[in-house]
């Protein structure tokens, strides 16, 4: 479960902004809520798809291009230096292919995951030089590669950067640093992706006389899939980048880009920003993630239609391949928890596995997270050394816990919301130990939240207001699809579809109905009835049929309007707390203590339903109410241990069996119960 947590809105400031830009009343709501406020701020994210910025504004720019003009000129051989994911890829096949039709001799270089790992190294800058390379032009990448361009320059390699990585304290000694978050930079927009400042410098290159417009013609359908990869803010330059790339992307003449979104099955679908970053943007990824980009590379290079087609389906075999060793990695953590659920009761969700592929470790890490709803780290062992990688939630900045354990780790890095480590395989427990610690210290510990836009009355519903919406289109980071609360509403029917898949949900509040999906839920997995008072979480899509259109809701997520989302968290984290041994105020414990009909009551309930097969979370509105989820998991740990039932929760679901007891059971026997009272005393 997630804490749900509906945006604030100031109506008054809506309704200006609704009156003063002649806006449909919903738009005017939703930007106000996204801080889109001034009359700059509305034009720019309604009405902008052509404006960029003098790339001037980025320190160092004009020292870079000065350098590369000057390399091609005089046909000194170029690398771009880039990376293997898409932002990687797609800013070294931008800048290459930009090159070459200037008459540049250019090649490029970029590592591999497994065995270089990100950014420069040294191996492979000596190898260049060997190659008779004279200047290195880095993408996405460089600004902290100080050793490495120091023996550039020690081979007599010059070397220009371009990045929009946070610097260190230090830059590198390289002819020109170009990376909007220098200190020193005073460009009006910082939240460029790699691919970003790469165009940037192409347009410096361009000069006084660039034609912004003509060159997003020829490049935006590469730009928008770096920029969507990278999950950069779509605001400002990034979402120009991505208006734009949505139509080139579907007109595209780039042989390979019409062969991956054939093999993505979505060469027939309106694209969107959001099923780009769920179709192309993975099959990017995962050839970086299992191996070498060069696929992805030559795919956006090639002007040849067969080997496009080649590629590209290489790249869906890959991805396949990806999402198998992420389910497996998955299906071993579940037993492991299922095994041992102190691993996931810790602040910070640290696990280990022996020869996990790092490639996929922190799209298992982000799944954890999602599961248990708490910062996580999935770490790799090979022998005697670990790496690992973790995702955490809004409010915990994980790359500072990281930091507060260097001691025991060889190198780390990341940011609040995702970090990077490798550490000897010997030191995981302590690690484990120590970042718990950590997390201790923080009063309150945030929870992962389930962020709603606004609540909206169900008789407001209508394919006018969905087709209103595609005004905030593309959707993204900074961005996001719109979600709506519907509070309080009458479920009158549900109707299993798609062989018991999914379900479609009737529902109903004072007289005005409406239907929404829940995809990927059978009716065994949907803890609500008929005539249940339930709270939706919902997105709005427009459907279209025989010409017809109608509204569709897409339910993100649900719950009993009886239920707090924050009592209910808390109540766990009570529970946690007491088994770790922490100490806990009086009042708390006593909420944590179970009476006889508290047991009586969820003792019948199993009885009736022959155990449980949901969220164990589910039970507080099964139970109608009566029961906090803290005596509840109190309840369940004492029947366990006395031997009545087996429960097991992992990722992918919980499952509660009554077990047969012959004779009378002491439930005051129960450990926790005797600690519990212990506590009291």
């Amino acid at each position: 479960m997630k804490q749900w947590t509906v945006a604030p809105l100031d109506k008054a400031e809506a309704s200006r902004i609704q009156a003063e830009y002649r806006l449909p009343p919903i738009i005017a709501m939703l930007l106000q809520i996204r801080g889109i406020t001034t009359e700059e701020e509305i034009r720019d994210f309604l009405y902008n798809d052509s404006e960029i910025a003098d790339p001037m504004e980025i320190k160092d720019m004009d020292k870079a291009a000065e350098r590369v003009r000057q390399a091609i000129d005089s046909g000194e051989y170029i690398c771009v230096y880039g990376d293997y994911d898409a932002d990687g890829v797609t800013s070294t096949a931008l800048l290459l292919s930009y090159l070459e039709t200037v008459g540049a001799n250019v090649t490029c270089y970029i590592p591999t995951r497994e065995s270089e790992g990100y950014g420069m190294n040294t191996a492979a800058v000596e190898s260049l030089a060997r190659q008779g390379v004279k200047l290195i032009v880095t993408v996405d990448n460089g600004v902290a590669a100080r050793e490495e361009i120091s023996r550039a320059k020690e081979l007599g390699m010059d070397t220009v950067v371009t990045d929009h990585h946070t610097p260190l304290a230090e830059l590198p000694d390289a002819v020109a640093v170009v990376d909007p978050h220098r200190a020193d930079c005073q460009s009006r927009f910082k939240h460029l992706s790699g691919v970003g400042v790469a165009f940037k410098l192409i347009m410096a290159l361009e000069g006084e006389y660039c034609d912004a417009d003509t060159l997003l013609d020829n490049y935006a359908d590469i730009i928008s899939l770096g920029t969507i990869g990278d999950v950069v803010e779509l605001k400002g330059e990034n979402r120009v980048f991505v208006k734009r790339g949505m139509d080139s992307l579907s007109n595209s003449d780039r042989p390979g880009i019409n062969a991956l979104l054939q093999a993505a099955g979505v060469g027939e679908r309106l694209l969107t920003s959001v099923n780009v970053a769920y179709t192309l943007v993975p099959r990017i990824n995962a050839v970086g993630r299992l191996g070498s980009s060069e696929n992805s590379l030559k795919l956006l290079l090639t002007e040849d239609y067969q080997e496009a087609g080649a590629i590209a389906e290489e790249m869906n075999r890959v991805n396949a391949e990806r999402k198998e060793i992420e389910n497996a990695i998955i299906s071993q953590i579940d037993a492991l928890v299922r095994e041992k659920p102190e691993l996931v009761r810790g602040r910070v969700i640290v696990i280990d596995g022996e020869g996990w592929r790092q490639g996929v470790v922190g799209i298992v890490a982000a799944r954890v997270k999602e599961a248990f709803g708490k910062p996580a780290i999935i770490i790799s062992r090979e022998g005697d050394k670990a790496r690992g990688s973790g995702r955490s939630v809004e409010g915990f900045p994980l790359c500072d816990a990281v930091a507060a354990c260097a001691d025991v780790l060889t190198h780390f890095g990341g940011h609040p919301m995702a970090a990077g480590l490798s550490l000897p395989s010997e030191n995981i427990e302590l690690f484990r130990k120590r970042i718990n610690e950590f997390a201790a210290g923080i009063p309150k510990m945030p929870y992962d939240r389930f962020y709603i836009d606004c609540k909206l009355n169900p008789a407001t519903i209508s394919v006018e207001v969905a087709e209103e919406l595609e005004l905030l289109q593309p959707y993204g980071a900074g961005n996001p699809t719109p979600v709506f609360g519907f509070f309080r509403m009458q479920i009158d029917s549900i109707v299993p579809v798609g062989n018991n898949k999914h379900l479609r949900l009737h529902l109903s509040r004072n007289g005005a109905a409406i239907r929404a999906m829940r995809f990927f839920t059978s009716p065994e997995e949907f803890p609500f009835v008929k005539g249940d008072i339930i709270d939706i979480a919902a997105t709005m899509e427009i459907n279209e049929y025989n010409g017809m259109k109608s509204v569709s809701l897409i339910v993100k997520d649900v719950k009993a309007s009886a239920d707090d989302s924050e009592r209910i968290l808390n109540a766990n984290r009570a529970f946690e707390e007491f088994l770790a041994g922490r100490p806990l105020s009086r009042p708390i414990i006593e909420r944590l203590v179970p009476s006889r009909g508290d047991f009586a009551l969820l003792y019948r309930l199993l009885q009736t339903n022959r155990g449980y097969r949901l969220p164990a979370e589910t039970l507080v509105h099964k139970l109608g109410g009566k029961v906090n989820f803290g005596r509840i998991r109190v309840m369940l740990e004492a029947m366990r241990q006395l031997g009545l039932i087996a429960y097991e929760e992992g990722i992918t679901g919980a499952s509660i069996t009554l077990n047969q007891v012959s004779g009378k059971v002491n439930l005051d026997s129960a450990p926790i119960i005797i600690a519990l009272k212990e506590a009291l005393q």
